[in-house]
Protein backbone atom coordinates (compact mmCIF):
# COMPACT_ATOMS: atom_id res chain seq x y z
CA UNK A 1 0.00 0.00 0.00
CA UNK A 2 2.70 2.18 0.96
CA UNK A 3 4.37 1.61 -2.87
CA UNK A 4 1.15 2.56 -4.30
CA UNK A 5 0.85 6.06 -2.52
CA UNK A 6 3.95 7.08 -3.54
CA UNK A 7 3.72 5.94 -6.67
CA UNK A 8 0.61 8.15 -6.42
CA UNK A 9 2.15 11.05 -5.59
CA UNK A 10 4.75 10.76 -7.80
CA UNK A 11 2.14 10.85 -10.83
CA UNK A 12 0.61 13.74 -9.45
CA UNK A 13 4.12 15.68 -9.27
CA UNK A 14 4.68 14.81 -13.29
CA UNK A 15 3.32 16.16 -16.12
CA UNK A 16 1.57 17.47 -18.66
CA UNK A 17 2.76 20.03 -18.75
CA UNK A 18 5.83 17.55 -19.14
CA UNK A 19 9.11 18.94 -18.45
CA UNK A 20 12.17 18.51 -20.48
CA UNK A 21 15.63 19.21 -19.31
CA UNK A 22 17.84 20.73 -21.94
CA UNK A 23 20.88 18.56 -22.51
CA UNK A 24 20.19 17.47 -18.82
CA UNK A 25 20.77 20.44 -15.87
CA UNK A 26 23.24 22.31 -18.24
CA UNK A 27 23.27 25.42 -16.00
CA UNK A 28 24.91 23.11 -12.92
CA UNK A 29 26.34 20.22 -14.98
CA UNK A 30 28.54 20.53 -17.80
CA UNK A 31 25.95 20.09 -20.97
CA UNK A 32 25.34 16.61 -22.32
CA UNK A 33 27.23 14.45 -19.94
CA UNK A 34 26.09 11.45 -17.53
CA UNK A 35 26.81 13.96 -15.13
CA UNK A 36 24.16 16.27 -16.00
CA UNK A 37 22.08 13.68 -17.39
CA UNK A 38 21.70 11.82 -13.85
CA UNK A 39 21.10 15.37 -11.92
CA UNK A 40 18.16 15.69 -14.24
CA UNK A 41 16.77 12.02 -13.27
CA UNK A 42 17.38 12.38 -9.72
CA UNK A 43 15.28 15.92 -10.08
CA UNK A 44 12.27 13.68 -10.98
CA UNK A 45 12.10 15.29 -14.62
CA UNK A 46 9.41 13.82 -17.14
CA UNK A 47 12.24 13.85 -19.43
CA UNK A 48 15.26 15.14 -21.31
CA UNK A 49 16.55 16.66 -24.31
CA UNK A 50 19.51 15.78 -26.19
CA UNK A 51 20.99 16.90 -29.38
CA UNK A 52 22.45 13.95 -31.45
CA UNK A 53 25.39 13.91 -34.22
CA UNK A 54 27.62 11.70 -35.89
CA UNK A 55 31.42 11.22 -34.50
CA UNK A 56 34.44 9.54 -36.07
CA UNK A 57 33.64 6.05 -36.48
CA UNK A 58 30.22 6.39 -36.93
CA UNK A 59 29.47 6.87 -33.51
CA UNK A 60 26.72 8.25 -32.76
CA UNK A 61 27.16 10.83 -29.89
CA UNK A 62 25.33 13.49 -27.57
CA UNK A 63 26.85 17.20 -28.56
CA UNK A 64 25.17 20.18 -29.69
CA UNK A 65 28.04 21.67 -31.84
CA UNK A 66 29.58 20.20 -34.50
CA UNK A 67 32.87 20.55 -33.18
CA UNK A 68 34.47 19.54 -29.87
CA UNK A 69 35.79 23.48 -28.70
CA UNK A 70 33.19 24.62 -26.51
CA UNK A 71 32.50 21.71 -24.43
CA UNK A 72 35.80 20.35 -23.80
CA UNK A 73 39.30 20.58 -24.24
CA UNK A 74 39.46 19.26 -27.70
CA UNK A 75 39.80 20.89 -31.15
CA UNK A 76 38.43 20.43 -34.22
CA UNK A 77 35.03 18.62 -36.32
CA UNK A 78 33.35 15.88 -33.85
CA UNK A 79 33.55 13.99 -37.14
CA UNK A 80 37.36 13.95 -36.38
CA UNK A 81 37.05 12.43 -33.38
CA UNK A 82 36.81 8.58 -33.59
CA UNK A 83 35.79 6.60 -29.74
CA UNK A 84 39.06 6.48 -28.61
CA UNK A 85 39.87 10.49 -29.26
CA UNK A 86 36.61 10.91 -27.42
CA UNK A 87 37.82 8.90 -24.87
CA UNK A 88 40.64 10.65 -24.05
CA UNK A 89 38.88 13.98 -23.89
CA UNK A 90 37.62 15.98 -20.93
CA UNK A 91 33.94 17.59 -21.28
CA UNK A 92 33.57 18.33 -17.41
CA UNK A 93 36.70 20.87 -16.47
CA UNK A 94 35.79 23.75 -18.80
CA UNK A 95 32.62 23.77 -16.57
CA UNK A 96 34.00 23.49 -13.10
CA UNK A 97 36.95 21.95 -12.01
CA UNK A 98 34.33 19.41 -9.66
CA UNK A 99 33.51 18.00 -13.27
CA UNK A 100 37.13 17.19 -14.40
CA UNK A 101 37.05 14.19 -16.33
CA UNK A 102 33.53 13.98 -17.41
CA UNK A 103 33.17 12.40 -20.74
CA UNK A 104 31.20 13.06 -23.97
CA UNK A 105 28.47 10.87 -23.71
CA UNK A 106 27.19 8.32 -26.90
CA UNK A 107 23.80 8.02 -27.88
CA UNK A 108 23.53 4.19 -26.80
CA UNK A 109 24.58 5.22 -23.47
CA UNK A 110 22.29 7.61 -23.15
CA UNK A 111 19.22 5.56 -23.65
CA UNK A 112 20.19 3.20 -21.15
CA UNK A 113 19.51 5.45 -18.26
CA UNK A 114 16.75 4.96 -16.05
CA UNK A 115 15.59 6.91 -13.23
CA UNK A 116 14.45 5.96 -9.75
CA UNK A 117 10.82 4.94 -10.63
CA UNK A 118 10.47 5.42 -14.39
CA UNK A 119 12.10 5.44 -18.19
CA UNK A 120 12.20 9.78 -18.71
CA UNK A 121 10.62 10.11 -21.85
CA UNK A 122 13.43 11.59 -24.48
CA UNK A 123 13.41 14.13 -27.14
CA UNK A 124 16.37 13.84 -29.44
CA UNK A 125 17.28 17.12 -31.08
CA UNK A 126 18.19 16.17 -34.83
CA UNK A 127 21.20 18.13 -35.99
CA UNK A 128 21.93 15.80 -39.34
CA UNK A 129 18.91 14.68 -40.98
CA UNK A 130 21.13 11.97 -42.74
CA UNK A 131 21.27 10.20 -39.34
CA UNK A 132 17.60 8.94 -39.53
CA UNK A 133 18.03 5.63 -40.73
CA UNK A 134 20.78 4.72 -37.83
CA UNK A 135 18.77 7.23 -35.40
CA UNK A 136 15.60 5.10 -36.22
CA UNK A 137 17.82 1.54 -35.62
CA UNK A 138 18.81 2.50 -32.52
CA UNK A 139 15.75 3.70 -30.79
CA UNK A 140 14.24 0.05 -31.95
CA UNK A 141 16.59 -1.83 -30.66
CA UNK A 142 17.05 -0.07 -27.50
CA UNK A 143 14.65 1.95 -26.40
CA UNK A 144 11.65 1.06 -27.97
CA UNK A 145 9.31 0.83 -24.89
CA UNK A 146 9.73 4.10 -23.98
CA UNK A 147 8.66 7.67 -25.40
CA UNK A 148 11.16 9.32 -28.20
CA UNK A 149 10.31 12.22 -30.44
CA UNK A 150 12.83 13.86 -32.90
CA UNK A 151 12.81 17.15 -33.11
CA UNK A 152 14.12 19.08 -36.27
CA UNK A 153 13.09 22.20 -38.38
CA UNK A 154 13.09 20.18 -41.70
CA UNK A 155 9.54 19.40 -42.54
CA UNK A 156 11.01 17.07 -45.45
CA UNK A 157 12.94 15.50 -42.32
CA UNK A 158 10.06 15.05 -39.93
CA UNK A 159 8.20 13.66 -42.55
CA UNK A 160 10.82 10.87 -43.31
CA UNK A 161 11.27 10.23 -39.42
CA UNK A 162 7.51 9.86 -39.19
CA UNK A 163 7.82 7.23 -42.63
CA UNK A 164 10.80 5.37 -40.55
CA UNK A 165 8.33 4.95 -37.44
CA UNK A 166 9.84 7.61 -35.27
CA UNK A 167 7.95 9.96 -33.75
CA UNK A 168 8.65 13.56 -34.81
CA UNK A 169 8.23 17.10 -33.13
CA UNK A 170 8.46 19.92 -36.04
CA UNK A 171 10.45 22.64 -35.04
CA UNK A 172 8.77 25.88 -36.24
CA UNK A 173 10.54 29.56 -36.23
CA UNK A 174 6.81 30.84 -36.19
CA UNK A 175 3.56 30.02 -35.68
CA UNK A 176 0.71 30.33 -38.80
CA UNK A 177 -1.91 28.48 -40.51
CA UNK A 178 0.57 26.50 -42.19
CA UNK A 179 2.18 25.07 -39.52
CA UNK A 180 -1.81 23.98 -38.03
CA UNK A 181 -1.82 22.86 -41.41
CA UNK A 182 0.67 20.87 -42.30
CA UNK A 183 0.85 19.01 -38.82
CA UNK A 184 -3.02 18.07 -39.55
CA UNK A 185 -2.54 16.75 -43.11
CA UNK A 186 0.67 15.43 -42.40
CA UNK A 187 -0.33 13.49 -38.84
CA UNK A 188 2.68 15.03 -37.19
CA UNK A 189 1.74 14.44 -33.42
CA UNK A 190 3.51 17.53 -31.73
CA UNK A 191 4.75 21.22 -33.32
CA UNK A 192 7.51 22.62 -30.95
CA UNK A 193 7.97 26.78 -30.76
CA UNK A 194 9.34 29.16 -28.59
CA UNK A 195 6.79 30.76 -26.02
CA UNK A 196 6.65 34.27 -27.77
CA UNK A 197 4.81 32.30 -30.95
CA UNK A 198 2.69 30.36 -28.65
CA UNK A 199 1.59 33.15 -26.57
CA UNK A 200 -0.41 34.45 -29.61
CA UNK A 201 -4.28 34.10 -30.58
CA UNK A 202 -3.61 31.50 -33.07
CA UNK A 203 -0.64 29.73 -30.57
CA UNK A 204 -3.53 29.50 -27.58
CA UNK A 205 -6.12 28.29 -29.90
CA UNK A 206 -7.26 24.62 -30.43
CA UNK A 207 -4.39 22.68 -32.67
CA UNK A 208 -4.54 18.93 -34.35
CA UNK A 209 -1.27 18.37 -32.57
CA UNK A 210 0.50 18.25 -28.87
CA UNK A 211 2.34 22.02 -28.71
CA UNK A 212 6.08 22.11 -26.89
CA UNK A 213 7.72 25.42 -26.06
CA UNK A 214 11.21 25.41 -26.18
CA UNK A 215 13.97 27.75 -25.15
CA UNK A 216 11.75 28.80 -22.07
CA UNK A 217 13.36 29.87 -18.88
CA UNK A 218 11.80 33.03 -18.00
CA UNK A 219 9.71 32.95 -14.83
CA UNK A 220 6.83 34.87 -16.02
CA UNK A 221 6.83 32.98 -19.30
CA UNK A 222 6.95 28.98 -17.79
CA UNK A 223 4.31 30.80 -15.22
CA UNK A 224 1.72 31.41 -18.33
CA UNK A 225 3.08 28.14 -20.49
CA UNK A 226 2.04 26.17 -17.63
CA UNK A 227 -2.01 28.04 -17.14
CA UNK A 228 -2.05 27.41 -20.89
CA UNK A 229 -2.32 23.94 -22.44
CA UNK A 230 0.93 23.42 -23.40
CA UNK A 231 2.23 19.66 -23.12
CA UNK A 232 6.05 20.21 -22.69
CA UNK A 233 8.26 21.96 -21.98
CA UNK A 234 12.25 22.15 -22.64
CA UNK A 235 14.11 24.95 -20.34
CA UNK A 236 17.85 25.06 -19.20
CA UNK A 237 16.22 25.68 -15.49
CA UNK A 238 14.31 22.47 -14.72
CA UNK A 239 14.29 23.03 -11.22
CA UNK A 240 12.28 26.71 -11.31
CA UNK A 241 9.92 24.94 -13.86
CA UNK A 242 8.93 22.02 -11.55
CA UNK A 243 8.60 24.57 -9.17
CA UNK A 244 5.99 27.05 -11.09
CA UNK A 245 3.84 23.89 -12.46
CA UNK A 246 3.48 22.91 -8.35
CA UNK A 247 2.17 26.36 -7.76
CA UNK A 248 0.04 26.53 -10.40
CA UNK A 249 -1.41 23.01 -9.29
CA UNK A 250 -1.29 24.31 -6.01
CA UNK A 251 -3.14 28.11 -6.66
CA UNK A 252 -5.37 26.94 -9.61
CA UNK A 253 -7.37 30.20 -9.68
CA UNK A 254 -4.49 32.42 -9.15
CA UNK A 255 -3.99 34.60 -12.44
CA UNK A 256 -1.45 37.53 -11.16
CA UNK A 257 2.03 37.67 -12.30
CA UNK A 258 4.73 35.48 -11.13
CA UNK A 259 5.02 36.25 -7.44
CA UNK A 260 8.68 37.01 -7.14
CA UNK A 261 10.19 39.82 -8.85
CA UNK A 262 13.82 41.52 -8.61
CA UNK A 263 15.31 44.84 -10.42
CA UNK A 264 17.61 44.16 -13.42
CA UNK A 265 21.35 44.40 -12.32
CA UNK A 266 22.97 47.13 -15.20
CA UNK A 267 26.56 46.62 -15.32
CA UNK A 268 29.06 49.11 -16.37
CA UNK A 269 32.35 47.00 -17.17
CA UNK A 270 33.87 51.00 -16.43
CA UNK A 271 33.10 51.13 -13.17
CA UNK A 272 33.81 46.98 -12.52
CA UNK A 273 35.48 46.60 -9.27
CA UNK A 274 39.22 46.71 -9.01
CA UNK A 275 40.43 43.18 -9.59
CA UNK A 276 37.20 40.86 -9.53
CA UNK A 277 36.50 41.04 -13.38
CA UNK A 278 34.70 43.58 -15.60
CA UNK A 279 31.42 41.38 -15.17
CA UNK A 280 30.90 42.91 -11.79
CA UNK A 281 29.16 45.73 -9.65
CA UNK A 282 27.47 47.32 -6.65
CA UNK A 283 24.10 47.34 -7.09
CA UNK A 284 20.92 47.76 -4.52
CA UNK A 285 18.12 45.51 -5.57
CA UNK A 286 14.44 46.21 -5.75
CA UNK A 287 12.08 43.65 -5.19
CA UNK A 288 8.89 42.00 -4.08
CA UNK A 289 7.11 39.19 -3.39
CA UNK A 290 3.45 38.27 -3.92
CA UNK A 291 1.20 35.58 -1.70
CA UNK A 292 -0.66 33.94 -4.52
CA UNK A 293 -2.73 31.78 -2.10
CA UNK A 294 -5.64 31.89 -0.28
CA UNK A 295 -4.22 31.47 3.03
CA UNK A 296 -1.32 33.29 5.26
CA UNK A 297 1.99 32.19 4.53
CA UNK A 298 5.71 32.77 5.78
CA UNK A 299 8.88 33.33 3.33
CA UNK A 300 11.89 32.30 3.92
CA UNK A 301 14.44 34.50 1.42
CA UNK A 302 18.09 33.71 0.50
CA UNK A 303 20.48 34.68 -1.90
CA UNK A 304 22.04 31.42 -3.66
CA UNK A 305 25.05 32.07 -5.50
CA UNK A 306 25.58 30.04 -8.71
CA UNK A 307 29.08 31.07 -9.83
CA UNK A 308 31.24 33.83 -9.29
CA UNK A 309 31.86 35.78 -5.44
CA UNK A 310 28.83 37.48 -4.38
CA UNK A 311 27.66 39.58 -0.73
CA UNK A 312 24.05 40.19 -0.43
CA UNK A 313 23.60 42.91 2.66
CA UNK A 314 19.97 43.98 4.30
CA UNK A 315 18.10 40.97 2.77
CA UNK A 316 14.75 40.44 4.63
CA UNK A 317 15.39 36.83 6.55
CA UNK A 318 11.88 35.97 6.55
CA UNK A 319 8.49 37.45 5.71
CA UNK A 320 4.84 36.73 6.48
CA UNK A 321 2.17 37.33 4.26
CA UNK A 322 -1.96 37.58 4.00
CA UNK A 323 -3.92 36.07 1.28
CA UNK A 324 -2.81 38.35 -1.63
CA UNK A 325 -0.55 40.43 -0.11
CA UNK A 326 2.21 42.12 -2.02
CA UNK A 327 5.27 42.87 0.25
CA UNK A 328 8.22 45.00 -1.87
CA UNK A 329 11.91 45.37 0.11
CA UNK A 330 15.11 46.05 -1.00
CA UNK A 331 18.65 44.88 -0.32
CA UNK A 332 22.06 45.57 -1.56
CA UNK A 333 24.15 43.07 -3.71
CA UNK A 334 27.88 43.04 -4.09
CA UNK A 335 30.33 41.06 -6.46
CA UNK A 336 30.67 39.42 -9.65
CA UNK A 337 33.01 37.57 -11.92
CA UNK A 338 35.27 37.77 -15.09
CA UNK A 339 32.49 36.03 -17.19
CA UNK A 340 29.09 36.13 -17.73
CA UNK A 341 26.61 33.22 -16.99
CA UNK A 342 25.77 31.54 -13.67
CA UNK A 343 23.90 34.46 -12.27
CA UNK A 344 23.15 34.30 -8.66
CA UNK A 345 19.20 33.54 -7.23
CA UNK A 346 17.09 35.32 -5.21
CA UNK A 347 14.79 32.62 -3.93
CA UNK A 348 11.80 32.27 -1.80
CA UNK A 349 10.81 29.28 0.34
CA UNK A 350 7.05 29.51 0.99
CA UNK A 351 5.22 27.38 3.96
CA UNK A 352 1.44 27.71 5.67
CA UNK A 353 1.67 29.60 9.09
CA UNK A 354 0.45 27.89 12.39
CA UNK A 355 1.54 24.85 14.46
CA UNK A 356 0.98 22.39 11.56
CA UNK A 357 3.08 24.86 9.31
CA UNK A 358 3.67 22.80 5.65
CA UNK A 359 6.36 23.75 2.91
CA UNK A 360 4.61 24.74 -0.23
CA UNK A 361 7.09 25.70 -3.11
CA UNK A 362 10.43 27.19 -3.24
CA UNK A 363 10.57 30.05 -6.22
CA UNK A 364 13.59 31.91 -7.58
CA UNK A 365 13.67 35.02 -9.65
CA UNK A 366 17.20 35.40 -11.31
CA UNK A 367 19.26 38.23 -10.46
CA UNK A 368 19.90 38.84 -13.87
CA UNK A 369 23.40 41.13 -15.22
CA UNK A 370 22.97 42.50 -18.49
CA UNK A 371 24.05 45.93 -20.34
CA UNK A 372 21.89 47.68 -23.02
CA UNK A 373 22.57 49.47 -26.30
CA UNK A 374 20.89 51.74 -28.71
CA UNK A 375 21.47 51.35 -32.47
CA UNK A 376 22.04 54.70 -33.79
CA UNK A 377 22.61 55.50 -37.85
CA UNK A 378 26.15 56.55 -36.64
CA UNK A 379 28.28 53.56 -35.87
CA UNK A 380 29.17 53.13 -32.15
CA UNK A 381 32.04 50.84 -31.09
CA UNK A 382 31.20 47.78 -28.54
CA UNK A 383 34.18 46.87 -26.52
CA UNK A 384 34.08 43.12 -25.79
CA UNK A 385 34.86 42.36 -22.42
CA UNK A 386 37.76 40.83 -21.08
CA UNK A 387 37.43 37.79 -19.59
CA UNK A 388 40.83 36.70 -18.41
CA UNK A 389 43.54 39.80 -17.46
CA UNK A 390 45.68 38.48 -20.04
CA UNK A 391 42.70 39.37 -22.65
CA UNK A 392 43.86 41.77 -24.80
CA UNK A 393 41.32 44.61 -26.10
CA UNK A 394 38.92 44.23 -28.62
CA UNK A 395 35.71 45.85 -30.50
CA UNK A 396 32.91 45.86 -32.75
CA UNK A 397 30.97 48.43 -34.29
CA UNK A 398 27.32 48.78 -34.24
CA UNK A 399 24.82 50.61 -36.68
CA UNK A 400 21.19 50.85 -37.52
CA UNK A 401 20.49 51.94 -41.38
CA UNK A 402 16.26 51.80 -41.44
CA UNK A 403 15.30 48.25 -41.08
CA UNK A 404 18.94 46.77 -40.81
CA UNK A 405 21.56 46.26 -38.43
CA UNK A 406 24.97 46.85 -39.25
CA UNK A 407 28.09 44.82 -37.54
CA UNK A 408 31.46 44.99 -37.98
CA UNK A 409 34.59 43.76 -36.95
CA UNK A 410 36.55 46.56 -35.78
CA UNK A 411 39.43 44.75 -33.60
CA UNK A 412 39.79 41.04 -32.82
CA UNK A 413 42.66 41.05 -30.03
CA UNK A 414 44.54 37.90 -30.33
CA UNK A 415 42.48 36.08 -32.04
CA UNK A 416 42.62 34.66 -35.98
CA UNK A 417 40.66 33.82 -38.14
CA UNK A 418 38.18 35.84 -36.47
CA UNK A 419 34.37 35.97 -37.80
CA UNK A 420 31.44 38.68 -36.21
CA UNK A 421 28.87 36.47 -34.55
CA UNK A 422 25.21 37.81 -33.26
CA UNK A 423 22.31 37.04 -31.14
CA UNK A 424 19.51 38.77 -32.39
CA UNK A 425 15.86 37.97 -30.95
CA UNK A 426 16.37 34.64 -30.44
CA UNK A 427 18.46 33.74 -33.48
CA UNK A 428 22.17 33.55 -34.04
CA UNK A 429 23.78 34.53 -36.72
CA UNK A 430 27.95 34.05 -38.04
CA UNK A 431 29.43 36.32 -40.36
CA UNK A 432 33.38 36.75 -41.68
CA UNK A 433 34.49 40.44 -41.30
CA UNK A 434 30.89 41.43 -40.43
CA UNK A 435 27.02 41.10 -40.56
CA UNK A 436 23.76 42.80 -42.23
CA UNK A 437 20.84 41.69 -40.64
CA UNK A 438 17.00 42.46 -41.37
CA UNK A 439 15.28 43.21 -38.02
CA UNK A 440 12.36 41.56 -37.47
CA UNK A 441 8.70 43.14 -37.88
CA UNK A 442 7.56 45.41 -35.36
CA UNK A 443 10.40 46.06 -33.81
CA UNK A 444 10.12 50.03 -32.78
CA UNK A 445 6.60 48.61 -31.02
CA UNK A 446 9.09 46.40 -28.19
CA UNK A 447 9.51 48.40 -25.58
CA UNK A 448 12.21 46.53 -23.99
CA UNK A 449 13.81 46.43 -26.56
CA UNK A 450 15.19 43.16 -28.57
CA UNK A 451 17.10 40.30 -27.24
CA UNK A 452 20.69 40.65 -28.17
CA UNK A 453 24.74 39.88 -27.76
CA UNK A 454 27.31 40.41 -30.12
CA UNK A 455 31.22 38.57 -30.25
CA UNK A 456 33.99 37.72 -32.18
CA UNK A 457 34.88 33.84 -32.91
CA UNK A 458 37.98 32.93 -33.57
CA UNK A 459 41.17 30.65 -32.88
CA UNK A 460 43.62 31.43 -30.10
CA UNK A 461 46.68 29.57 -29.52
CA UNK A 462 46.95 28.01 -26.27
CA UNK A 463 50.00 25.47 -25.27
CA UNK A 464 47.82 22.87 -26.54
CA UNK A 465 47.29 23.73 -29.45
CA UNK A 466 44.99 26.20 -31.19
CA UNK A 467 41.47 26.68 -29.90
CA UNK A 468 37.31 28.22 -30.66
CA UNK A 469 36.95 30.53 -28.25
CA UNK A 470 34.30 33.98 -28.81
CA UNK A 471 34.67 37.10 -27.39
CA UNK A 472 31.55 38.82 -26.28
CA UNK A 473 30.12 42.11 -25.35
CA UNK A 474 27.53 40.53 -23.27
CA UNK A 475 26.13 37.16 -22.45
CA UNK A 476 24.27 35.09 -24.75
CA UNK A 477 27.21 33.52 -26.94
CA UNK A 478 28.01 31.48 -27.79
CA UNK A 479 24.63 29.81 -26.78
CA UNK A 480 22.27 30.73 -24.04
CA UNK A 481 22.98 27.92 -21.76
CA UNK A 482 26.08 28.53 -19.46
CA UNK A 483 27.05 31.39 -21.22
CA UNK A 484 24.46 34.41 -19.94
CA UNK A 485 21.16 35.77 -20.66
CA UNK A 486 22.15 38.23 -23.72
CA UNK A 487 21.39 42.39 -23.31
CA UNK A 488 18.72 43.96 -24.75
CA UNK A 489 18.49 45.91 -28.15
CA UNK A 490 16.92 49.25 -28.65
CA UNK A 491 15.69 50.68 -31.67
CA UNK A 492 13.79 53.98 -32.66
CA UNK A 493 11.45 54.04 -35.33
CA UNK A 494 13.47 55.46 -38.64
Amino acid sequence: MADEQEQGARAEQRGPPWIFGLRGVPREAPENTRASLVAALALGLDGLSLDVRRAGGRELVLCADATVDRTSDGHGPLARHGPRELAALDAGAWFSPRFAGEKLLFLDEALALRGRAFAPQLLLVLREPELLDELATRVMERARERSVRVLTDQRRAALDARDRGLAPLFFARSIGEDTRRFAAAERIGAVAARWRAWDTPLGRAEWPCERVAVDIDDPQELLAACRLPIHALVTTEPRRALAIRRLVRLSPLDRGPYPLQASELRVDPVHALGGEGEWCGHWRVSASLRNPFETALSAELSCVVRRGAFECRELPEQLELAPGETRAFEFTLVGGSWSPGGDPLLCARLATLGPHARELVTLDAPLRRTRHVQALEVPLRLVLLRESPLDPPASVTLRRRRNELLVALESAGDLTEPKVVVYLDGEFHLGTSGLRLTLPVGFSERRDGLPFSVGIEGLRATRRGPRTVVRRWVGGLPDTLAGGDPGRLHLTQG
